[in-house]
Parts: structure tokens; C-alpha cells; sequence
């Protein structure tokens, strides 16, 4: 095992979802170095050694990988968003798919592998929502990201995954934040008003909605509105979400509309959703219909079949594919999503939706008592994916196919496993990069009912 602080040369053959490039030194010790790329040969200052592995930085890259790219963005491996962006995007896409591909089989024990991955249309400034801490400095109030594994702030108000139009809306902010003495919230002391900015855009409407989180009533909201809709006409609602929770969550339930609506209206797959702040839908717009597309091919629905669509959001997903389902039930524990989703469906004509406000376990559990068999199960989970009770239930109801949408292809794998286990054999899987330049992929996984 090398001691700490001692230069080693060694070539990086492999990258994690994390961006930490893997190498091993003459002895076979395993290395993983930030900001490197496969094919790189470079020198390496050992910083953490452990028993059986270590972390390291590059010193020096004395022979760059063919894939390397020159870095544009001046918080690189600062923010920890972009772990890819050294990379070239076709290489990207080769290290995701095989990643989990990998996981699939190491995680899930399944012989599954991507039948390839889709690209995502844009790998810059398809963003389509962004949420920005708030500091405050000798300068005035200023925005960006956490640094990873932190919440120190990394100032950053043009991302390039963000539309330009966001560094406009916060320049008025911070105008309108300096002359009226608001303060950033600091968690230390736990004072300050301002906590973050979160911004949405629609991108087939063109709609941006701007919500702030604060600890208490912001003044001067009449300057307020004036200096946004300066910046941006196109902005239709401006709304204050009220949090004093001390942790992590950015948004509470206490919300008020300071101008406009509540809310914002989008298109996708040719049907209209209004979207809440605390409603989820894709960041990706064109990734999103793509990936949709996907699983409505894995769906086979040729309009008999009952639809469940868990953790349906604003029904987003099912509402896409009513069209070709005899009956689409959504379930949602977000109240103001169910709201959204229901107004949706009325929106687009579409009757043979019903929308259910539970959490998604208890829900499918009351279903599958109540003696709903349906034919497909569509399930997008959070990143922690399927608890057990979910998974019960979809085995009690005994849909033929079951599709599931994952962001986080760990937790996918893991739960294709139990499904495995509950008697779905999966028989298809695809890739998809929604999230470009960073360290997330979705995963499509079609299971069919042995």
C-alpha cells in the first residue's frame, strides 16, 4: 500500500457515475482520481489510503486521453454537477451505458444488458429548472451551488446547463436584494431571510415561473415584480415559498403568489400541464419525450389495458399514454401535483383518467384490495427507489408488464432484482441521458409476468 503524499504514475482504464477516474499503481493498488479521464497516464499525489484502495489528485497528466476535452466552465470539479464535462459527450455515453449495464449485473445479478442509450437532444442549456442558494458577501448577495458533500456555496450564476435567461433574472434579484438591504440566510447563526431562487421555464410555452425561499414575508415585492418583468416578460407567476425549517429540504408547503399565477403551463408529448413549484417534471424537456417514448414502446398498450402510473407528478408519464390505455390511474402523495394532474387530464379532454393522493405503496396496496387487475404497471420512482410494500403490491395485482423509469440505476437494479424475485422476468432495458454532462442516467426496464 503507497503512503500518503507519495507520486505515483499511473493510466486511468476506468470512470465512476461520480466522475473519480480509476487506476491501479505497478503493485495493483486501486486509485481513484477526480477530473481524470480513461486513457489518461499521469502522475498521482496519494491523499487518503485505505486498506484495499485509496484516493488520489493528478499532479501532472503526462499523456492526456484521446477523449479529453479543454474545460469551459470556471467551477469545474469546484460545484461537482458537471463530472463529465473534461470528456467528450460520445465517450460520456459509452461510460454510462456500460455502467449500467454494469450495475444490472453486479447489483441485480440479471444477464440484462441496454439494447444502446439515447442522447440527450442538448447538452447545454437544457436545464428547464435550477435552484440557487443564497450568500451574501462585501459584493451584495450573490447565487450558485454547493460544493459536493457541503453547503458552502460555489458562486455560479451562468451555468452552462442552465438557458441564459436565468443569469438575467438573477442579476435583477441581486438588484433589487442590494438596494433593499435583503439578507442571505446563513446556517450557523440561522438568521437571514433569503435562502434560495429557484426558477422554471417551460419550454414549449416559454412560461418561467420564479419562486424565492425565505424564512419570513419579503418587502418591496411591488420593486420586486417591476425588476423581474423587466428582466424577462415572459415570466408569468412570481411566488414566495416560506421555509424555517433548519435541513436540507428547499421547499416547504407554505407557499404565496407575490404576482401571477402559482403555477406554469408546459407541453409535452402533446399534452398541456400547469406545473407547480413542488410539482416534479422532467429538467429535460426533448430528453423527456424521448425517454417517454421508450416506455410507452415497452408498454405494448393497444388501448384494453388498466394503467397504474405510481409516483405519477403532475401525470406527466400516464397522461402521455392515455390515449392508447382503457383506464390510467396516477398516484401521487404531492397534493398540489394531484391538483395539477387532474386539472391536466380536464385540460386535454382526456376522461379516463383518475388520479389518487397516497403515498405510492399504501395506495397500490388499497388497489390490489380493492381487486384492480391491471394490465400494466408504470413505476418512476425517487432515487431510492421501490420500497418493499410497493413491490408487494405490484406482485399482488399481477400486472403482465410492469415498466420502470429510474434515475438512479443502482437503486434499479436492486429493485429489478426483487422483481425478479416477485416473478417479472426483465426482458428489455435502455439507457437514456437526460442529464448531460453530469453523473445521473436514466434507465428504461421493461418486465414481463413469468
Amino acid at each position: 500500500m503507497p503512503n500518503k503524499n507519495e507520486i505515483v504514475t499511473i493510466e486511468i482504464t476506468d470512470i465512476t457515475l461520480e466522475g473519480m477516474g480509476v487506476g491501479k499503481t505497478a503493485e495493483g493498488y486501486v486509485l481513484f482520481v477526480p477530473g481524470t479521464a480513461p486513457g489518461d497516464i499521469i502522475k498521482a499525489k496519494i491523499l487518503k489510503p485505505l486498506a484495499s484502495y485509496g484516493y488520489a489528485k493528478a499532479e501532472e497528466i503526462l499523456t492526456p486521453s484521446p477523449d479529453r476535452l479543454e474545460v469551459d466552465c470556471p467551477v469545474f470539479a469546484k460545484c461537482g454537477g458537471c463530472v463529465f464535462r473534461h470528456i467528450s459527450y460520445e465517450k460520456e455515453l459509452e461510460i454510462k451505458k456500460k455502467l449500467v449495464d454494469e450495475q444490472f449485473e453486479r447489483i441485480g445479478g440479471l444477464d440484462i444488458r441496454c439494447d444502446g442509450i439515447t442522447p440527450s437532444p442538448q447538452s447545454v442549456g437544457y436545464r428547464n429548472k435550477a435552484q440557487f442558494p443564497v450568500g451574501k458577501d462585501e459584493n451584495g448577495l450573490y447565487f450558485g451551488f454547493f460544493a459536493q458533500h457541503s453547503h458552502r456555496i460555489i458562486k455560479c450564476e451562468n451555468c452552462a446547463l442552465h438557458p441564459e435567461s436565468y443569469e438575467k433574472i438573477l442579476a435583477a434579484i441581486k438588484k433589487w436584494g442590494d438596494r433593499y438591504a435583503i439578507s442571505a440566510y446563513d446556517e450557523e447563526p440561522k438568521k437571514g431571510l433569503l435562502r434560495h431562487v429557484y426558477i422554471r421555464d417551460g419550454r414549449a410555452s416559454g412560461e418561467i415561473i420564479v419562486c424565492l425561499v425565505a424564512t419570513g414575508n419579503t418587502p418591496k415585492t411591488k420593486e420586486l415584480t417591476a425588476a423581474l418583468l423587466a428582466a424577462n416578460p415572459k415570466i408569468v407567476g412570481i411566488v414566495l415559498c416560506i421555509n424555517k425549517k433548519e435541513g436540507n429540504e428547499i421547499l416547504s408547503d407554505n407557499f404565496r403568489v407575490l404576482w401571477g399565477k402559482g403555477y406554469m403551463t408546459d407541453t409535452l408529448c402533446g399534452v398541456e400541464f400547469d406545473i407547480s413549484p413542488r410539482s416534479f417534471y422532467q429538467v429535460n424537456h426533448d430528453g423527456a419525450e424521448a425517454l417517454y417514448g421508450i416506455a410507452a414502446e415497452y408498454a405494448c398498450l393497444t388501448g384494453n389495458e388498466t394503467v397504474i402510473d405510481l409516483y405519477c407528478g403532475t401525470g406527466t408519464i400516464g397522461l402521455s399514454m392515455a390515449s392508447r390505455a382503457k383506464k390510467l390511474i396516477g398516484i401521487e402523495i404531492i397534493p398540489d401535483a394531484v391538483k395539477n394532474a387532474a386539472a391536466n387530464a380536464a385540460r386535454a379532454g382526456i376522461e379516463n383518467a383518475e388520479f389518487i393522493c397516497a403515498d405510492a405503496g399504501k395506495a397500490a396496496l388499497e388497489l390490489a384490495a380493492r381487486g384492480i387487475k391491471p394490465e400494466v404497471i408504470i413505476v418512476d420512482p425517487p432515487r431510492k427507489g421501490l420500497s418493499d410494500d410497493v413491490i408487494k403490491a405490484i406482485a399482488d395485482m399481477a400486472p403482465e408488464r410492469v415498466v420502470m423509469i429510474s434515475c438512479n440505476s443502482a437503486t434499479a437494479a436492486r429493485d429489478a432484482k426483487k422483481l425478479d424475485e416477485a416473478g417479472y422476468t426483465a426482458v428489455k432495458m435502455r439507457a437514456v441521458d437526460m442529464f448531460a454532462r453530469t453523473g445521473h442516467v436514466e434507465t428504461v426496464v421493461c418486465f414481463n409476468k413469468r
